[in-house]
């Protein structure tokens, strides 16, 4: 429990400060889309382009593994947009957003300290595996989905030219791209590139969370409830329930990589989505409303979690 708490109340406590800040009057209602843009622009490809450069990528190929996590976020994220398009009547990018949050975990900012904090120093190269999917896979899913929803009016070869050049652009998905072409060269970082990146790539998830925080201030939390609701239950309950089954049963791995990747599965919505959303204009709110909900109830469900799967350190 006292890993659970110094890794969640951190968490909540930042988004708290973000809209008390902007509750008080501190920070203007301009403040949450700067400092978004900031995240998106600046922080987020910094860190992401350093996770990528100086990762293991033999370690990271891990077939199993990937197999699992994968293909258990790959089923829901089909289902969950399914349900969002039928049930709720998105559009492709709300429907994305609404798939991507019941499937993009905290991986980074909760994740990997959660994971030395329960099963030791040995947790940590699963759990930076899986960070490397939601940066490099994840939220590159997204973001073609996003473009090719707002290009659904156009023809199929403009669709393509608009969806290229958008993705050429991004910098969210350019990062981890470059980080891992670096890391293909087997070239260590520059230190002050070390450094310079590190720096700013630690802002990032500080930021997103003071940012959603700030977002949320006189915003009606009960708008959407059947569709936080959806996303909530996704993300705490079926995520983790159908990662388990992959890769414990149909791609078994190793069962400490395995536990990991539960653990993972079973974190609160992570603010890659919020990012994505604000900085598209889609989905924003019912977003930020499942990022706050899923981190505060994951409190519950990791504690769950945690008496089926005991800490070993």
């Amino acid at each position: 429990m006292h890993a659970i708490l110094t890794v969640v109340f951190p968490v909540f406590a930042i988004i708290a400060a973000g809209y008390l800040s902007g509750r008080r009057g501190l920070l203007g209602p301009a403040s949450s889309e700067a400092l978004n843009r900031f995240v998106y622009w600046v922080a987020l490809p910094a860190f992401l382009f350093r996770a990528m450069a100086t990762v293991d990528l033999g370690v990271v190929l891990n077939g199993p593994f990937i197999a699992g996590f994968l293909g258990g976020v790959v089923i829901i994220w089909a289902v969950a947009i399914a349900v969002a398009r039928v049930v709720f009547g998105c559009s492709l990018p709300e429907a994305t957003l609404h798939g991507m949050n019941g499937v993009y975990g905290n991986s980074g900012y909760m994740g990997i300290p959660l994971a030395l904090a329960a099963f030791g120093p040995a947790a940590a190269v699963p759990a930076i595996v899986v960070v490397v999917l939601n940066s490099a896979v994840m939220m590159g899913m997204a973001i073609v989905l996003i473009e090719w929803g707002r290009s659904d009016q156009a023809g199929l070869a403009s669709v393509g030219r608009h969806l290229v050049r958008a993705l050429a652009r991004n910098p969210v998905l350019v990062a981890p791209l470059a980080g891992i072409a670096w890391a293909a060269l087997g070239w260590p970082l520059p230190v002050p590139v070390e450094r310079f990146t590190g720096l700013l790539g630690a802002a990032a998830g500080p930021c997103a969370l003071f940012s959603i925080g700030l977002f949320m201030v006189g915003k009606p939390l009960s708008q959407g409830k059947a569709e936080v609701g959806a996303m909530t239950l996704t993300k705490l309950v079926v995520h983790p329930l159908v990662t388990a089954v992959m890769v414990f049963f149909v791609f078994p791995t190793d069962p400490l990589w395995a536990t990991v990747a539960v653990l993972i599965a079973a974190l609160p919505t992570g603010t890659g989505g919020f990012v994505l959303a604000q900085a598209y204009g889609v989905y924003v709110l019912r977003t930020s409303s499942a990022t706050l909900v899923t981190t505060v109830l994951s409190v519950a469900t990791i504690s769950l979690l945690f008496l089926l799967f005991p800490p070993t350190f």
